[in-house]
């Protein structure tokens, strides 16, 4: 039997100091429909491959998966033109996030980013005893000249979503190359694409030529957003040998299940679904930023896909009375209190009657 009057484990200082990472809403109590629109997660849902790949493994789940994925990283490698050696999975692209963090970064060490950049970043480098730097942003873009003056002898990553999340903005490749210039060598540059397949812009790198060029540039990507395997928890990593080979050093020895190496296999060679899943996302962003400008919001101009939409300050109007109200209705957004921004709420694209049901629901909620 334990004695209560002897002290228990200690934590390490600073952990109890982090905010636990929250992520958008699943469930609104009552409402007969429940419209999630507050995670990002892909509209149309995985791809039929995927999900006959994923139930194909349901009579071998009793065996360890490939520790390596080696599947899916020549998937991977044939599906971008990459070196299949420089590729790392993870559980998500958060999981080599936070490992990037216990590789470069340690108490009193600096961690840049974005003002309103993704929240794990922060958590990341708090979680490893480092001090999360923000660099200020112009019209909630990431800038370039603000994040080089924020780096400092003490900086050991500069971490940038490009497009970024919740804002939904994206810097030109000209940009992260400039940027990448002014660091020091020994400063790690994250580039963070976990929307990348949903940019069409010709400006635009998710960072595959700097992370192939490079010995101090990674680049993220994921399987969550336009594949829709937000379930499996599958992203990966794209660097020189040196930090693939370090990350590889710390990284769950099994962090992939076989289900999710088969998913990811079938849906990154499922060309026609992904172009479907493009062209409905341009579609109904467009629309749902159109809709919503129409009625007097200010959307902030998205290449991902959400929009950020800012409500009036007005007592009635205002971003929290509208979050509560569409909760009501059954329609989850996010709102952006944590990200610095608590007169706006994200709102992912969904399906095409999910769109015009928020839209509604705003309208109405604007008119009441």
């Amino acid at each position: 039997m334990s004695n209560p009057a002897k002290p228990g484990p200690v934590v390490r200082p600073g952990i109890l100091d982090i905010a636990p990472y929250v992520g958008g809403e699943s469930k609104a109590q009552g409402a007969n429909r429940v419209i999630r629109l507050a995670s990002n997660e892909g509209a149309l849902g995985p791809s039929p491959r995927a999900i006959a790949a994923y139930q194909a493994l349901a009579p071998s789940l009793h065996r360890y998966p490939d520790g390596h994925s080696a599947e899916l990283r020549a998937a991977i490698a044939e599906a971008h033109g990459l070196d299949v050696a420089r590729i790392i999975c993870g559980t998500g692209s958060d999981e080599i996030i936070a490992l990037l963090a216990r590789l470069y970064a340690g108490p009193g060490d600096e961690v840049v980013y974005s003002r309103h950049g993704f929240l794990m970043y922060p958590l990341a480098a708090q979680g490893v005893g480092a001090i999360p730097v923000t660099a200020p942003e112009t019209n909630l873009t990431a800038n370039v000249d603000a994040l080089l003056a924020a780096v400092t002898p003490r900086t050991k990553l500069v971490f940038l979503a490009n497009p970024n999340n919740p804002t939904g903005t994206y810097l030109p490749d000209s940009e992260i190359r400039r940027l990448h210039a002014g660091l020091p060598s020994d400063v790690v540059l994250v580039v963070d694409a976990a929307y990348a397949e949903y940019v069409d812009r010709t400006d635009y790198d998710p960072g595959v030529a700097l992370a192939s060029e490079t010995n101090n540039v990674i680049m993220l990507r994921t399987f969550s957003k336009i594949f829709a395997l937000g379930g499996l928890r599958i992203g990966w990593g794209y660097a020189c040998a040196d930090i693939i080979g370090a990350l590889n050093r710390i990284r769950g020895a099994f962090n992939i299940s076989s289900a999710g190496q088969a998913a990811g296999v079938a849906a990154i060679f499922d060309r026609d679904f992904l172009i479907r899943c493009q062209t409905h996302n341009e579609t109904w962003r467009r629309w749902t930023t159109e809709a919503l400008t129409n009625h007097g919001l200010e959307v902030t101009p998205s290449v991902a896909n959400f929009v950020l939409v800012r409500f009036p300050e007005a007592v009635g109007q205002n971003a929290e009375t509208a979050w509560e109200a569409l909760k009501q209705g059954g329609i989850l957004t996010r709102k952006m209190h944590s990200y610095g921004l608590p007169e706006h709420l994200r709102i992912t694209i969904g399906t095409v009657d999910e769109m015009r049901a928020v839209v509604g629901a705003i309208a109405a909620f604007l008119d009441r």
